[in-house]
């Protein structure tokens, strides 16, 4: 009787200083870093790269209107055509007033001969011959002024007709045949067919996490068959007031034609790819309060608490920022009943 008291006893020290005669199978796995890069999927548009709002140099009442949205236009071709009567009866009053300067310098050149014959035979005063000779400067002054003014009347002229300046496609109206348009006031915006861009408005943190020279693959929202690349061309430099995004624009190569000015499409793309540390959920517990994981120590066989920082969870894994290396043994099952310095017994290691 005495005997079995004194093997009890002994058992119930032993469990008291935490030894257990056969080591505790647990699940564990081998960490190791993998390479995270996620695929980010935006809603866009598609813009020309360039577009320009045409409009008359002068103010005039319209007259005619040529083109409509929708239209092609090629360099060259007429728009739009103010009433022109003002500009040409100012045309021809700087005409007559030239046919009036050049008689006047004709006359003056005439004075300006005989004075300087009359002066060299000793027949007149020299008075008189620098009055002539003052007198043709005028006149030749009159009419350099008049012939300047007569080009700027000419020109006038020209801008009441309003011509396309590049190749493209009308995407808006600003006026109409009667009204009375001022200058500067756009007539009609040409969307240019040199390129197209696709428009996205993208978050900071996708901004922070791409690539320095991404390569984006961007597709009808429609029809994903419809597909062209493109790059990035161009950024925001200030975030939108209301969204707190920021507009990209992404230059797209080898558009098709069915990628249409106004067409909505999807961009897609991939994040640069990190290295992380990744671990199954059921790896995770608490110590002092922060999340802590069994680490097998691979000589004694024996577990340790160890505090770790996470930057991700989910259900089924959670994202290692520091705590663990390469190469550290978790326990990923069987962490209940775990105590510091515990002998453990591995079951089918993994990586």
């Amino acid at each position: 009787m005495a005997a079995s008291v004194v093997l009890l006893l002994s058992a119930c020290k032993k469990n008291e200083q935490g030894e257990t005669a056969v080591p505790r199978p647990v699940r564990t796995v081998t960490v190791e870093p993998t390479t995270a890069g996620d695929t980010v999927t935006l809603t866009g548009h598609v813009e020309a790269q360039d577009s320009s709002n045409v409009a008359f140099r002068i103010s005039g009442r319209m007259i005619e209107r040529f083109v409509n949205v929708g239209d092609q236009v090629e360099p060259g071709q007429e728009l739009a055509r103010l009433d022109p009567q003002n500009e040409l009866n100012a045309l021809r009053a700087s005409q007559a007033q030239l046919n009036a300067a050049q008689a006047a310098l004709t006359q003056a050149r005439s004075e300006f001969q005989r004075q300087r014959t009359l002066l060299a035979q000793g027949h007149t005063p020299r008075a008189q011959f620098e009055v002539a000779e003052r007198a043709l400067h005028t006149a030749q002054a009159n009419v350099d002024a008049a012939e300047v003014q007569v080009r700027i009347d000419a020109d006038r002229v020209s801008y009441t007709v309003l011509q396309a300046d590049a190749a493209g496609s009308i995407t808006a109206r600003g006026a109409e045949p009667g009204e009375v348009v001022q200058a500067g006031q756009m007539i009609v915006t040409i969307a240019r067919k040199d390129g197209r861009d696709a428009v996205f408005d993208v978050p900071a943190q996708v901004l922070r996490s791409a690539p320095s020279d991404p390569r984006i693959v961007v597709h009808l929202a429609d029809d994903p068959s419809v597909t062209a690349r493109g790059w990035v061309r161009e950024i925001a430099p200030q975030a939108d007031p209301v969204t707190r995004t920021f507009a990209v624009r992404i230059a797209l190569t080898d558009v098709p034609p069915a990628m249409r000015l106004g067409a909505t499409v999807n961009g897609q793309l991939r994040l640069e790819a990190d290295q992380v540390i990744a671990i199954p959920a059921s790896a995770l517990t608490e110590l002092d309060r922060k999340p802590a994981v069994w680490i097998v120590d691979p000589k004694t066989l024996s577990v340790s608490l160890r505090n770790i920082e996470a930057v991700s969870f989910s259900q089924a894994s959670v994202t290692v920022a520091h705590g663990l290396q390469p190469g550290d043994i978790v326990v990923t099952a069987g962490i209940q009943a775990l105590h510091p310095g515990q002998k453990v017994r591995l079951l089918e290691p993994s990586t």
